[in-house]
């Protein structure tokens, strides 16, 4: 019997965005089918840097593309991130462990084939263009996300 997870990543933040990378790395190495839908700030996790443009975009949203983070690699911790130094400690941490960072864990769930789905809706209102995202990002409605964790044994909210 095949099992599904469905998580909905709702977070921009370092450490959230870890917990739910390594749930969904963990859950495909045990043959369990993974799907992420991205809304609001959970978008930043999805941001290609390479493919960012300001072309075409309101004040508002060239704005709010230089005021928050790139990629996946800027998101700030959920807790004592102060101005970035407690993120430096805890990757350092990281580092002493051997563990992998969150960049690895997003390449692995990309490897993976773990699908990933962008909330149309905040696409738009957070005036993000498709080209911004990974290329392995579909873009769908809050229907079409509530009909996939329907379908899922496990729904995790992060």
């Amino acid at each position: 019997m095949s099992k599904k997870l469905n998580l909905l990543m709702f977070s921009g933040e370092y450490d959230k965005a870890m917990a739910g990378l390594i749930l969904a790395n963990a859950a495909r190495d045990i043959e369990v089918e993974v799907t992420m839908f991205f809304s609001f700030w959970g978008l930043f996790l999805i941001r290609d840097p390479e493919t960012m443009t300001l072309e075409d975009k309101t004040i508002y949203e060239k704005l709010m593309d230089v005021i928050t983070p790139k990629g996946p690699e800027q998101l700030p911790l959920s807790r004592m991130n102060f101005s970035g130094l407690g993120k430096l400690m805890l990757e350092e941490m990281i580092e002493e462990q051997g563990a992998p960072k969150l960049i690895h864990f997003l390449k692995g769930a990309r490897k993976k084939n773990i699908k990933f789905y962008a909330c149309k809706l905040s696409v738009e209102i957070m005036g993000f263009k498709p080209e911004e995202l990974l290329p392995e990002v579909e873009i769908i409605d809050a229907a079409a996300y509530l009909k996939d964790a329907l379908e899922s044994d496990i729904q995790l909210f992060i």
